[in-house]
């Protein structure tokens, strides 16, 4: 794909009812130029996928697509083919629909949890724990390094750009003079969505998403997509007024990762991982 095709397919992932950020192409085309693909028929564009490499062990799938007037005629599975040998001798992961967890096992893929997606309100804060402070004032090296055991690839370029948004906060908890957890909340076509959320004790957590939930306007929705396993972020999520509205089946081909789910409050998106 080009970038504007890159455009072109998260305007697709908003029909679909994806409720993509306003500035989500920017980072997803920093993190791997050549990791889109656009399907034409006749040179008009009908399908997309994307298969983001990090380093050269990992590989992340989204953005599968075929206007609907063009499924069924084996479109999607060509590109499907062309992308996935893209990413060959990486370990693949992606975020699937309940429903097509069957055909994604027939292409290699395990099931390796849940994740939920919760929705609730925005509204301002009465006061914000003083150890938040706005993430851009932190070296990014020490952003890049705490971010680093959540994505076994390595994403240091996507990154940089996903922090530097427009129409976004990021925010860190420090405490003992340390980076204890971050996150970030972005527009997007309805509401805003916080990913991540990474921290290290559901103190950190709790102050973060405050935090990031009132830069939101009262009774704007905020949506958090959290991994069931970790039973805290749940939680977190219902003390805030929270409910569940979507799910996905995060798999992969081979073993999956190891992640530090305890700290893992919020995954970074569903197209990207």
């Amino acid at each position: 794909m080009t970038r504007d095709e890159l455009a072109l397919a998260i305007d697709w992932a908003a029909q679909e009812g994806w409720n993509p950020g306003l500035h989500d192409a920017g980072a997803f085309h920093a993190a791997d130029p050549q990791g889109f693909f656009v399907g034409e028929l006749a040179g008009e564009p009908v399908a997309s996928i994307s298969v983001v490499k990090y380093g050269a062990s990992l590989a992340f799938l989204g953005l599968y697509i075929v206007l609907p007037a063009f499924r069924g005629r084996g479109l999607g599975w060509a590109l499907w083919q062309h992308g996935m040998a893209s990413a060959a001798g990486r370990r693949v992961g992606l975020d699937g629909v309940l429903a097509q967890q069957d055909n994604y096992r027939k292409s290699g893929f395990t099931l390796a949890w849940r994740n939920v997606r919760y929705q609730g309100t925005g509204g301002p804060q009465l006061a914000r724990d003083p150890r938040v402070v706005p993430l851009l004032t932190l070296p990014f090296k020490t952003v890049a390094g705490y971010d680093r055991p959540f994505f076994p690839g390595g994403r240091s370029r996507f990154l940089r750009a996903w922090l530097q948004q427009a129409d976004a906060a990021a925010f860190g908890f420090i405490e003992a003079g340390r980076l204890q957890g971050y996150g970030l909340v972005r527009r997007c076509r309805s509401g805003w969505k916080i990913g991540p959320l990474f921290a290290d004790s559901e103190v950190a957590a709790e102050a973060l998403y405050a935090a990031l939930a009132a830069q939101a306007a009262a009774g704007e929705p905020v949506l958090l997509d959290l991994p069931e396993p970790n039973a805290a972020a749940s939680a977190l999520a219902r003390r805030h007024g929270m409910k569940m509205v979507f799910e996905t089946a995060r798999m992969y081909t081979g073993e999956a990762p190891s992640i530090p789910m305890e700290r893992l409050y919020g995954v970074t998106s569903f197209e990207l991982g």
